[in-house]
């Protein structure tokens, strides 16, 4: 059919990309790729110039590990911004929406849960590429009429994600019967991989013409040890855990996210929780 609606989804190999192609395809769209594994370097002027146009860029490609962030922050401001530029650039010059991908941006609360409106910090340098990424959404839409929905994710989490993730590090551990962890006290809020794609197709459907930021997440924050409990109450078996007690820089004790405003505007409930989500994932993983 022509009057499929055309997207572009940059980063479309990594974790959340390749389950969001998937739904796309899958709910009939016409879907672009764009991805440093096809050759495709968005940090390059011009990377895009030979990109059909589309209706909708989805911005997934980008550095995401904020431990690694604080040891080559050049790399993660260089890659993150340069390559935000280039796809706001195409989308000025195509009249294409834009769906940029954040994250939690909000530091150590000020009050809880944190709503759009609280303000953000620059406390890691992986949180400080996303605000400026997200300033330049907005230069683009005041200067250019660049229409932009900004989604902030909690800690995201599902099958197929990188090991040097909490859970999946989990996960990956559990056939040596020892777990070694950092600090079991953190508290974070998580949303499943399932459930954030949801909030990207409804994002997609979202037809209001302006600049607009959501918080997708639970609402609802577990503690290091409280996901160990869950992972030991769903097992056959037991295991041991070994905390080193380490704590991250500027280490954020609890963040919870409100999210009211993706109910009410967007139409989003996130439907798997915690218990759920880690129970998919250890029957993804062949551990149950």
């Amino acid at each position: 059919m022509e009057n499929k609606i055309k997207i572009l989804v940059t980063g479309s190999s990594g974790f959340v990309g390749s389950h969001l192609v998937k739904e796309l395809l899958r709910k009939d769209f016409s879907v672009s790729e764009v991805d440093i594994s096809t050759g495709i370097n968005l940090t390059t002027i011009g990377s895009l110039k030979d990109v059909k146009k589309v209706d909708i860029v989805i911005h997934l490609a980008a550095k995401i590990f904020s431990p690694e962030a604080f040891i080559n922050p050049l790399d993660y401001y260089f890659n993150n911004i340069n390559s935000t530029l280039n796809v706001l650039e195409f989308c000025r010059e195509n009249g294409s929406k834009l769906i940029f991908a954040s994250s939690y941006v909000y530091g150590i609360p000020e009050y809880l849960p944190v709503d759009e409106e609280h303000p953000v910090s620059h406390f890691n340098p992986y949180a400080s590429s996303k605000i400026i990424c997200e300033n330049l959404c907005k230069g683009y839409y005041d200067n250019f009429g660049v229409r932009v929905i900004i989604l902030r994710p909690s800690n995201i989490f599902g099958y197929g994600q990188d090991k040097k993730f909490l859970i999946p590090s989990i996960m990956s551990q559990l056939k040596n019967g020892v777990v070694y962890l950092g600090n079991s006290m953190p508290k974070r809020d998580f949303v499943y991989i399932d459930d954030l794609v949801n909030a990207y197709i409804k994002a997609i459907e979202y037809n209001v013409e302006n600049f607009n930021i959501f918080n997708i997440a639970m609402g609802v924050s577990y503690s290091v040890s409280e996901i160990i409990s869950i992972i030991k109450d769903l097992l056959p078996f037991d295991f041991r855990v070994i905390y080193s007690g380490e704590k991250r820089k500027n280490e954020i004790l609890d963040t919870v996210e409100n999210i009211q405003k993706a109910r009410k505007f967007l139409k989003w409930n996130p439907e798997v929780n915690l218990i759920s989500g880690i129970k998919k994932m250890l029957v993804n993983n062949n551990i149950i």
